[in-house]
């Protein structure tokens, strides 16, 4: 997917400097702001950004260039401990970030004291890959549950670099983006020097989607549900899809629905209207619902939703 917008955090470029390019990987608990970090670096919404955890499902990966630089952002699914296969695939994303990171992100909430899982905690200390660890949510508390946040951090994280940031208020993210500039390698892109992200249109569709349903239904519905966007035509004025929303059983359907179809209504109806500020043009969007049943624990359906393939 080409990107059509100038990123608001590329630094004015120095003729003959090296090329670089490299993996930039953010890793942490669920709900510290990783999504919201990866749309601010990268300029574009790209992550669903929703009060719920375990929002993020698979890794996304954010492409920022520059004249002598390319960044590939990647956000993961928040560290959790596996109930169902599902989750599991979904940390086998977060231990993929591990392996290609050039540089680590790791994003704590100011006056959080740990991760969720003591084996990736371990990971982080003893990495080569230099650690950038972000303080998120600055804006919610005072200077001094953040120094204390700071000396925490730093004796239980000596390796890493301390950032103080707000991502949803944008402060201390430029900061955060030049040094991830200068930790870079040199190297040629890896991508398209036009290039936003390697996902497909489809893929957004479907997260937009599930946004809406994340927002507007409770308890078990939002993560009983994947969407499959079996149809998307382009033409000049208009782009036509077709979504399915996939539920796990027959009451799930009826409340997604709703009564006389007027929850399935708003959803389609706020989808559209971000998918036309997604896409800048304008959105045709038919939903539909089926059951599929236990999807969350089927290897084949995982594999065709793209989580067992990495």
């Amino acid at each position: 997917m080409e990107s059509q917008h100038n990123n608001p955090l590329q630094p004015e470029s120095a003729e003959n400097k090296p090329h670089k390019a490299g993996f930039v990987n953010i890793i942490g608990n669920p709900n510290v702001g990783k999504s919201t970090l990866m749309n601010a670096l990268v300029g574009e919404r790209l992550s669903i950004i929703t009060s719920k955890a375990q929002t993020t499902r698979h890794r996304i990966l954010g492409i920022v260039n520059g004249d002598d630089f390319q960044v590939i952002l990647s956000d993961t699914p928040g560290i959790i401990k596996p109930a169902y296969e599902l989750q599991a695939s979904m940390m086998d994303f977060v231990k993929s970030a591990f392996e290609d990171a050039d540089v680590l992100l790791y994003m704590v909430e100011l006056g959080e004291k740990e991760l969720k899982d003591e084996e990736f905690f371990k990971k982080i200390r003893n990495t080569d890959i230099p650690v950038l660890l972000l303080i998120n949510k600055i804006d919610q508390g005072n200077e001094e549950l953040l120094e204390a946040s700071r000396t925490h951090w730093q004796e239980q994280v000596p390796n890493a670099e301390i950032f103080a940031i707000s991502a949803l208020e944008n402060f201390g993210v430029t900061e955060v983006f030049n040094r991830i500039l200068e930790a870079l390698p040199v190297s040629p892109p890896f991508y398209p020097k036009d290039a936003l992200t390697d996902k497909p249109e489809r893929f957004f569709v479907n997260e937009i989607i599930r946004e809406k349903i994340l927002m507007h239904y409770k308890k078990e519905i939002p993560y009983s549900v994947e969407i499959d966007t079996e149809e998307f035509f382009e033409e000049d004025n208009i782009i036509r899809m077709r979504s399915i929303i996939m539920v796990e059983r027959d009451s799930q359907k009826g409340i997604i629905i709703g009564h006389k179809g007027a929850a399935l209504k708003r959803v389609g109806i706020e989808a559209r209207k971000d998918l036309e500020i997604f896409f800048g043009k304008q959105v045709h969007l038919e939903l539909y619902v089926k059951v599929n049943k236990n999807w969350r624990s089927s290897e084949r359906e995982l594999r065709r939703f793209g989580y067992n393939g990495k």
